[in-house]
């Protein structure tokens, strides 16, 4: 049974899930998202499912399969392939956000075993949340748009059709990396056609980037952050990806340690220019 509980003395707010203990570590046997396996009896180009280990009840968990081809990279799907991704995204955001529990839709992706992820084989997953989470609440709380505010100069890293990605001014990952239109559009489901290829090319580019940083499959996480489905206007949301790269050099991880968790206080060991300098 799901219980959420705030602390007190930091008013962290954590889900306390046991059934979650006794989720498997790493499959048994062959992979369950490639055609025939549990998750995928049938053939598929995308696919979406509700997650047999949720983090939260009631079918609000789900996995995103990208591709049916076990080996792939996001951006080896090339841009229609990714377009055929961000479109089963937004079709879950929507359907998801349409829920009466439902009033936020986070988006988001797990590469790597560095970072957790069990199943190598490409995917994601959404999570649909009854409120507003902590860490995107605090961003549609900053007025005016600080997206829409952003001039990265020397951090731009991509640019085209409406969309770019940046290393942020103030970035707690050493290859961390905004993605983002420059129009002020609030949530998936209501990019439009043009706008969602952009968004799809854009996210092959700097995937690739990263990949080809040390000329190897780069370990990240991904979320995206949009508009809450609760209802109300939320005028300052901005739809955009986050990706945080927890490597701070070839097979060094860059840990997260006492004294930052203990003081709020992050240290970067790469300054942002520069390493919007080496992905370019």
């Amino acid at each position: 049974m799901l219980d959420i509980r705030r602390d007190p003395l930091t008013g962290a707010v954590v889900a306390v899930n046991a059934e979650r203990q006794a989720r498997p570590n790493q499959p048994n046997q062959d992979c369950p998202f490639c055609v025939g396996g549990l998750e995928a009896p049938e053939p598929y180009d995308v696919r979406a499912f509700v997650n047999r280990w949720p983090s939260f009840p009631d079918d609000r968990c789900e996995v995103v399969l990208y591709t049916s081809d076990h080996d792939a990279t996001f951006w080896s799907l090339g841009v229609d392939g990714a377009l055929a991704v961000v479109d089963l995204w937004a079709a879950r955001s929507a359907a998801l956000g349409a829920r009466d529990d439902v009033g936020y839709v986070l988006v988001f992706e797990n590469r790597g075993a560095e970072v957790g992820a069990t199943i190598a084989h490409p995917h994601g997953q959404i999570y649909s949340y009854a409120d507003v989470p902590p860490n995107p609440l605090a961003e549609l709380s900053t007025e005016p748009c600080a997206l829409c505010a952003e001039d990265p100069g020397e951090r731009l890293v991509f640019e085209a059709d409406g969309w770019r990605a940046w290393v942020p001014h103030a970035s707690v990952y050493p290859y961390g990396l905004v993605v983002a239109p420059t129009a002020h559009e609030p949530d998936l489901p209501l990019l439009g056609p043009a706008s969602r290829r952009a968004f799809a090319a854009a996210l092959v580019d700097v995937l690739h980037r990263l990949d080809a940083l040390w000329d190897r499959p780069m370990p990240y996480m991904l979320w995206v952050h949009q508009r809450p489905f609760d209802g109300d206007d939320w005028p300052t949301a901005h739809v955009h990806v986050e990706i945080a790269v927890p490597q701070r050099a070839p097979g060094v991880m860059r840990f997260i340690a006492g004294g930052e968790l203990g003081s709020g206080l992050n240290v970067n060991p790469v300054v942002p220019e520069a390493a919007a300098s080496e992905l370019r």
